[in-house]
């Protein structure tokens, strides 16, 4: 509770009126519900500075588990925007198909393939939540032109909130493939490199009993790891 309070309060100062409770969605699957102790989904919102009538960006959105909540938040006149790459897409049908549809419920879901669609442009916020450490696995060429990409979608003053596993201080680059996470410290070295300023950090998803010698996905922490949560803003 007293994360919550702190987190809120902190929206409130900040000058934005995000100080408020999750949005109440009857479209949300069970199975999100379910997650939600794990992912502390108000908190996040809170965070990330998400409210009505905002542009918001989801960067390889998985089975929409964030991407329904913020199609509701930003309602009345908000607008997500759902980036599936065609990698996603082919590596996980099941997740493009369960975006695709998101539309038909909320109204307010637009889906593409690329950055680079004019959809993106002039967002308040882009999120993406345990993707960051994949496109280090990705040609060396990729990381630099997404971070720029990004920085191009948002308008002056937009943030770039990014969610991942936490790999502990100076690991290997390869924990990226072998264990599916990072060393928070590179992504703020690489995120400040394109352009952006370093905003903010909540740790609501800590969890310092996690063994970073562990891969993400070993039962004894899978949906349990220890997680960073950054938000940088790009200039005004």
């Amino acid at each position: 509770m007293r994360r919550l309070t702190a987190c809120l309060f902190a929206a409130t100062i900040a000058g934005a009126a995000f100080a408020q409770p999750l949005p109440a969605d009857p479209n949300r699957p069970a199975e999100d519900i379910a997650r939600d102790p794990a992912r502390r989904p108000a908190e996040m919102l809170a965070f990330a500075h998400i409210g009505p009538g905002m542009k918001v960006v989801d960067f390889i959105p998985g089975h929409g588990y964030f991407t329904r909540m913020f199609a509701a938040a930003v309602k009345p006149g908000g607008t997500v925007v759902a980036d599936v790459p065609t990698i996603a897409a082919e590596h996980d049908p099941a997740g493009a198909a369960a975006i695709g549809a998101l539309n038909a419920t909320y109204g307010n879901v637009t889906v593409i393939a690329n950055l680079t669609d004019p959809a993106v442009r002039g967002a308040d916020v882009v999120w993406t939540a345990q993707n960051y450490h994949d496109i280090h696995n990705a040609p060396p060429e990729m990381l630099p032109a997404v971070n720029k990409a990004i920085f191009n979608a948002l308008k002056p003053g937009g943030y770039y909130v990014i969610v991942d596993h936490v790999a502990a201080p100076g690991a290997p680059a390869n924990v990226t493939s072998t264990l599916h996470r990072i060393d928070p410290a590179v992504v703020k070295a690489e995120v400040t490199a394109a352009g952006f300023v370093f905003d903010g950090e909540t740790k609501v998803l800590a969890n310092p009993a996690d063994d970073h010698s562990k891969n993400v996905f070993d039962p004894a922490i899978r949906g349990h790891t220890d997680q960073f949560a950054y938000r940088c803003r790009k200039p005004a």
